[in-house]
């Protein structure tokens, strides 16, 4: 594999054309939308199972968190390709929107918005999730409430991780339940899943420092944000990643994994040649069938 930092212009002009295929497909609408609080953003969209693969008349649900380094422009019409293209594998799949970071600007002289929210955009992920079973009962009457998965790409996937993990925040945390979720397992797409390494590596601008709000609260409150802080969460969980990624490099998932391992579980990690960022969620892709059938692993 070519070293991305010693051949930056291609490595750059790879990930532009990822991003370029992946953002170019039309929009997949929903076949209904819920909303779980009052905030035009505290939506779910729903897309009913096309078809079944797996054994059984109801199908898994796929709760999708988008990606967008936690920032306004990026909402989840851009991952509701990857919502239709699961639909069409058969699960039932619920796409999440939370409330992103729009005041202010990012990183000094990026021009970028503010990465999240604190707290709404946990709060958020927090509510969504426990409104999730009685909504998918009532928009998708073929779903199994019971199988259910986790996925998420990019800054989603560090929600992901962060959602299976709520049992495990401080005590004082309004958003820790009292026993893990009922899930059968997460798989987190090239995840910010390990923020001291993300912030190190400036992964998305600084979004992980920015949406904890910089400065000293980042460490203050990294122990009820940062999922490699909140291990082992005893949910069957696996990172996908592109070893291409320029975005969010291999070097952050791999820090999740070595603090699962240091806290005694196994995390899995599927590592892709020649692939980057986007193409995880890109239904053009070859990737995003890997991703399908990760998926399926865990919910069939």
């Amino acid at each position: 594999m070519p070293d991305a930092a010693a051949e930056p212009g291609t490595a750059a002009a790879r990930n532009a054309a990822e991003e370029k295929s992946a953002f170019a497909h039309p929009a997949v609408e929903p076949d209904s939308t819920a909303g779980y609080g009052d905030h035009p953003d505290q939506v779910i969209d729903f897309y009913a199972p096309r078809g079944v693969t797996g054994p059984g008349e109801a199908a898994p649900v796929v709760v999708v968190l988008h990606g967008g380094s936690w920032r306004a422009p990026y909402d989840r019409r851009h991952i509701s390709p990857f919502a239709g293209f699961l639909a069409e594998r058969g699960f039932a799949v619920a796409s999440v929107e939370y409330r992103r970071g729009a005041q202010g600007t990012g990183a000094a002289g990026s021009g970028e918005p503010v990465a999240g929210r604190w707290p709404d955009t946990f709060d958020d992920v927090a509510a969504a999730l426990d409104a999730l079973p009685e909504l998918v009962r009532q928009h998708l009457p073929r779903a199994d409430a019971r199988r259910t998965v986790l996925t998420g790409h990019s800054a989603g996937g560090h929600l992901a991780l962060w959602a299976a993990a709520r049992h495990l925040l401080p005590a004082d945390a309004l958003w820790r339940t009292d026993r893990p979720a009922a899930l059968r397992g997460v798989v987190a797409l090239a995840p910010i899943a390990d923020f001291e390494v993300a912030d190190k590596l400036d992964v998305c601008g600084g979004a992980a420092r920015q949406l904890l709000g910089g400065g000293e609260l980042f460490a203050e409150r990294r122990p009820y944000a940062d999922p490699a802080l909140l291990l082992p969460t005893g949910i069957a969980t696996t990172l996908v990643q592109g070893r291409a990624d320029v975005d969010v490099p291999q070097a952050v998932a791999e820090a999740y994994a070595d603090a699962a391992a240091k806290a005694g579980e196994v995390v899995g990690v599927t590592l892709l040649e020649d692939v980057g960022h986007y193409p995880l969620i890109d239904p053009a892709a070859d990737a995003c069938a890997v991703v399908a059938e990760e998926i399926a692993q865990l919910a069939w």
